[in-house]
């Protein structure tokens, strides 16, 4: 199936000061997160971000929120987002059905977040290049699982092209020199 903005929300999960130099390949992770949260903003997918504990781990990088800047942040304790009650009514206020996630851990908040939206009857996508564990074990195992589940593996691109859905348009035009 595809990813349509009209249907879609982008959650970026925990790219906070102490998390992300810890990460694999964090310089990747970033850039990818910043150009889905532009891509959303361009075509109108609304943007939530959450941090996890920011007194322990601080905030969103500044990367990410400068992208971000005036989308919803919510601190939260658990590792699924959906089990923070403001978060959880948020997502369900956007009503929209398709959830792309981007964040950090992988293996802990991310793939928390995705089985609890799939079992809320969300379609989940995880774009694995805007994802990223401490270890290429914890992330490989995470994206399996979640893909076995039935979430959609995708990129940042992939998410970007679907959002875009042609050619031509003043969104594509706006977007394609930050994709090459």
């Amino acid at each position: 199936m595809l990813i349509r903005a009209k249907d879609s929300a982008l959650v970026v999960i925990d790219m906070q000061e102490r998390l992300v130099p810890a990460m694999m390949a964090p310089a990747r992770t970033l850039k990818n997160a910043a150009l889905l949260i532009e891509a959303a903003r361009e075509m109108g997918v609304p943007v939530l971000l959450t941090e996890q504990y920011p007194a322990g781990l601080g905030h969103t990088m500044a990367e990410v929120s400068t992208a971000a800047a005036g989308c919803p942040v919510f601190e939260k304790v658990h590792f699924s987002c959906m089990e923070d009650t403001a978060f959880a009514e948020a997502i369900s206020a956007l009503g929209r059905q398709q959830i792309v996630l981007a964040g950090m851990e992988a293996h802990i908040c991310v793939v928390q977040t995705a089985a609890s939206l799939l079992e809320a009857g969300y379609q989940v996508f995880v774009a694995s290049d805007a994802t990223a564990s401490r270890s290429a074990e914890s992330e490989h195992a995470c994206l399996q699982r979640l893909g076995a589940a039935g979430v959609g593996i995708v990129t940042s691109e992939m998410v970007v092209f679907e959002w875009l859905g042609k050619a031509g348009t003043p969104s594509f035009k706006k977007m394609l020199p930050r994709i090459k």
